[in-house]
């Protein structure tokens, strides 16, 4: 599983790199139907190898959401791009929340195999949608604005955008910090005579999710209109207090409630700060910078199961929500304050 993350994180800077010089939509194509591809193979692997292989092989072809992030983020009027981008993550945890549970039902009923082989069908066809249905009007850049900001790492040269790539690494480590711990923790509060452990868990991520997908387009809505900086400190501050009080949570109703606030204040994030990038970044430049904030999403990712698995074997289920909560308040802040008023304008 981390594999894939950890390809995805040293090639995501190339593919960006490549859509700022060969167009975004070409990009979009490359990632869902390589997906296709490779997805479906995995249902005839014949041993594990070859499963790691085609993970590894994954990560190096695929990251459709920052590719498709680069392409709206062209194409919308930049005073919606809040608005566009909130929609499009509206989408993403939709996908997420409804995606593992038609799977699961998938793999019940005809098989783990066959379940691959319809998830790279379903990939194709979301390629072939785009195909059809997105238009680019790519301009390629002049050969001195290429020259110029030609090397992947001259953006950290604008101010706050080096900010920006903290805030995706630490935001992402923190979520996934308590991944691996939260359905054991929900186990130690759910009646052990029930039986509906599993149920429960589904039910409490299905709620987040469902809560992130409502905030998301309406706080990028609302970001276009107060500013990105703004909401964005408001929505930090409010997910890192509501993972602090996972670890004080005596119950299934608590948690309930928690994760209906965690969604909602998570929701906002992710649409705040890439509409932010957009803000901080020439539009020339979208692929690289959405492929390197791609490469910390990734990087997050992979590093937060890991060190959170090892503290949680040390702490216990609670203190890890309390250390990972505080984590988040002590490095946004900071973050926040360096990046430079002018990128709302």
């Amino acid at each position: 599983t981390a594999s894939a993350g950890l390809v995805m994180a040293f090639f995501s800077p190339l593919w960006g790199w490549l859509a700022d010089r060969y167009g975004r939509k070409i990009m979009v194509e490359r990632a869902m139907f390589g997906g296709a591809v490779i997805t479906f193979a995995m249902g005839l692997v014949g041993d594990v190898w070859q499963l790691l292989f085609l993970r590894l092989l994954s990560g190096a072809t695929t990251g459709t959401i920052s590719a498709s992030i680069a392409l709206v983020s062209t194409i919308v009027p930049r005073q919606k791009l809040g608005y566009s981008l909130g929609l499009m993550q509206v989408a993403v945890f939709l996908g997420m929340t409804l995606g593992p549970w038609i799977g699961g039902l998938l793999a019940d009923a005809v098989g783990y195999r066959f379940t691959f082989m319809i998830g790279g069908g379903i990939l194709f066809l979301g390629g072939a949608l785009v195909l059809v249905g997105a238009r680019e009007r790519f301009v390629r850049p002049s050969e001195k604005s290429l020259r110029k900001n030609d090397r992947l790492f001259s953006l950290l040269s604008y101010g706050g955008f080096p900010a920006m790539l903290a805030l995706f690494f630490f935001f992402h480590f923190a979520i996934h910090f308590v991944m691996p711990i939260l359905p054991l923790f929900i186990e130690t509060l759910c009646d052990p005579n029930r039986g509906d452990v599993a149920s429960t868990t589904g039910m409490l991520f299905a709620v987040s999710g469902g809560a992130a997908a409502l905030a998301a387009g309406g706080i990028g809505y609302f970001s276009d209109r107060s500013g990105y900086r703004t909401i964005l400190v408001i929505h930090l501050f409010l997910t890192a207090f509501s993972i602090l009080l996972h670890g004080a949570a005596q119950g299934i109703f608590h948690l309930v409630l928690l994760r209906i606030l965690y969604g909602l204040a998570a929701g906002g994030i992710l649409p705040t700060m890439n509409a932010l990038v957009g803000r901080l970044i020439p539009q020339e430049s979208y692929g690289k910078a959405y492929g390197l904030t791609s490469s910390m999403t990734s990087l997050g990712m992979a590093a937060g199961p890991f060190f959170g698995g090892f503290l949680a074997s040390w702490w216990g289920y609670r203190w890890p929500f309390v250390f990972v909560g505080a984590l988040m308040i002590a490095v946004a802040l900071p973050a926040l304050l360096s990046i430079r008023p002018r990128a709302e304008k």
